[in-house]
């Protein structure tokens, strides 16, 4: 595999390159770089018009996952097509998207072939599949979320390759992801991967859709998802067997950059698809922030709250300088909560400002929005905490 020289681009002192070298946006993901690489492939990709795998396609793919293992680099792969290959097999209108029990009913066959294709392909080049099916939950609760990142780091140290897919036989509409772009991003967190690489149908986000508008321009660097960025977005899926959109890995991209995960969007659809990447570096990267600790990454990834907290202008300009939310700058409590559930904080224009864990429970909190310290006690009946919602368990966004 080429690709992966440093060569022209940004000055890059972490990830594995020595402070003062200069790497192309492309290099943050090369295994010099990145020890840990998520790549997601979606159902457009994988799965043919009539329903079938690309074999030929995906034993490509294969061989590129095997030349960066050979690299030193250790894969995650996330991957579609469980409901386009049931949906096949069981003759399903729509791609087996025609209701939800016809998506969990395709994804109960077409996982048992999928997860066939994958662990046949990996082991005709040496390496060993696992499978780990995953729902929201197990990403969203951060007890199940500390036990898949364990799971992971003990799969890829014995150097098996996890091939993850969120487990559309029990996902409900109320409990999904939805799509593979944010549990991929989600997944990197877990894994404690350097980099995600998103295999698509269009070689990045443009300007415009490209399908509909001839000037649209690709931007190969975007350095944060500003309104203008989402602006540029289509939230549709072109191929129709996929959930996804551009939109979708917008949203894929702040997850992964608010822990300081770097996310690239690459085109897919020709032969080796990886190892073209690492050497034309065609695409739209997302390099990741500083990246937050842990829990707090952990906090701005979830994608569900329990609850939403309002808050004054007084209090938003006071978390922005790393204070915590006091009762006093709350003025409504939404939602039903207990103490230690996620909950949103915005403002009365409806501006997400960021989301912690709630220091009370929403009847509490209720009772005691907008007071000051020295009067909580005589309305909750016992000694006040010290915030509505800590510093220590409360994330920007």
């Amino acid at each position: 595999m080429t690709g992966w020289a440093v060569s022209e681009g940004l000055p890059e002192a972490r990830n594995g390159f020595a402070a003062g070298s200069v790497v192309t946006p492309e290099s943050r993901f090369s295994p010099a770089a990145c020890a840990r690489l998520v790549v997601k492939i979606g159902s457009s990709l994988l799965i043919d018009g009539a329903g079938a795998v690309r074999q030929d396609w995906l034993a490509s793919v294969v061989a590129d996952i095997a030349a960066r293992r050979a690299a030193g680099q250790q894969i995650v792969v996330v991957s579609s097509g469980a409901i386009a290959l049931g949906a096949r097999r069981l003759q399903l209108a729509r791609g087996g998207r025609a209701s939800l029990e016809d998506a969990q009913a395709a994804a109960a066959v077409g996982q048992v072939a999928l997860s066939a294709v994958w662990s046949r392909l990996l082991s005709d080049a040496g390496l060993t599949m696992a499978q780990v099916l995953l729902t929201l939950g197990d990403l969203e609760d951060r007890r199940r979320y500390l036990n898949v990142a364990a799971t992971l780091d003990r799969l890829l140290a014995l150097g098996a390759v996890p091939v993850l897919n969120e487990n559309d036989t029990v996902a409900t509409s109320e409990i999904r992801f939805g799509d593979n772009d944010r549990l991929a991003a989600r997944a990197a967190q877990a894994a404690g991967a350097g980099g995600v690489i998103l295999l698509s149908d269009v070689d990045g986000l443009y300007t415009a859709n490209p399908a509909r508008d001839a000037s649209a321009a690709l931007v190969p660097l975007v350095k944060a998802v500003t309104p203008e960025i989402e602006a540029m977005a289509d939230g549709g899926s072109g191929s129709g067997l996929g959930t996804g959109g551009m939109a979708a890995k917008l949203a894929a991209a702040r997850i992964a950059g608010a822990a300081g995960i770097h996310l690239a969007i690459a085109d897919g659809r020709g032969m080796h698809p990886l190892a073209a990447f690492g050497a034309s570096g065609r695409g739209t990267v997302f390099p990741g922030g500083d990246g937050a600790r842990a829990k707090k990454a952990w906090l701005a990834g979830r994608l569900t709250v329990a609850g939403t907290l309002t808050i004054d202008a007084g209090a938003a300009a006071a978390l922005r300088r790393g204070s915590s939310l006091l009762a006093a700058g709350v003025t409504a409590v939404e939602g039903r909560f207990a103490r230690g559930d996620v909950v949103a904080l915005v403002t009365g224009e409806g501006v997400h400002v960021g989301r912690g864990l709630a220091g009370y429970d929403a009847g509490d909190a209720v009772a005691i929005r907008g007071l000051r310290n020295e009067a909580q006690a005589a309305v909750l009946g016992y000694a006040p905490r010290a915030a509505m919602v800590h510093a220590d368990h409360l994330v920007l966004l």
